[in-house]
């Protein structure tokens, strides 16, 4: 999988804050999508500091929906006049959110979120949120418009051999029964 791990580069910078508690999953997408990108940084813990995301230079963006957040739409931020500094929360929504709770500076941020109506590709994780995207499903989706018209799709490429390989290992029986056939509340 290491092979397929892009080295890409871009204006925008990358910083995950990560919950520990989504740290230690086998399937942790927060850092594949640092380890393709030049520059990316991921901190790990509930209390952070404001050096932990900021960067000089750099106009700072919390990827967290919100009411008064923004949607991200090709060229955003072309306007600023100096690149973003993406700020994305990651663990579960519940994790999340109680980040945000935590560290009143972070919250405080200018928010921008995904559009609607975006799926995931995550074929082995269920989320309780329609709409839900793991975090390098959302990192993509978000550089894909702030740094338009480039293309960031490639740091998809081992999140979907990560995908394949536990869907593999699970076999094709059980993963219908789990994953395929699952009812899901809000469907």
């Amino acid at each position: 999988m290491c092979a397929l791990i892009p080295s890409l580069s871009c204006r925008t910078r990358v910083v995950v804050l990560q919950h520990p508690s989504e740290a230690r999953h086998a399937l942790n997408t927060a850092r594949l999508a640092v380890l393709g990108l030049a520059g990316a940084r991921r901190v790990v813990g509930e209390y952070f500091r404001e050096e932990d995301w900021a960067e000089a230079g750099h106009a700072p963006r919390l990827l967290f929906p919100g009411n008064d957040a923004e949607v991200l739409t090709p060229g955003y931020g072309q306007d600023l006049g100096m690149p973003i500094r993406l700020i994305v929360p990651d663990g579960t929504w519940g994790h999340a959110r109680k980040l945000l709770h935590i560290n009143p500076a972070l919250a405080a941020l200018p928010r921008v979120m995904l559009p609607a109506g975006l799926s995931t590709r995550y074929r082995v994780r269920h989320a309780d949120v329609p709409g839900a995207l793991s975090t390098i499903e959302a990192v993509t989706h978000a550089l894909n418009a702030i740094e338009a018209p480039r293309n960031f799709d490639a740091l998809l490429a081992p999140f979907e051999a990560l995908i394949d390989g536990q869907i593999d290992g699970m076999g094709a029986e059980l993963y219908a029964r789990h994953h395929l056939n699952r009812k899901v509340p809000w469907r």
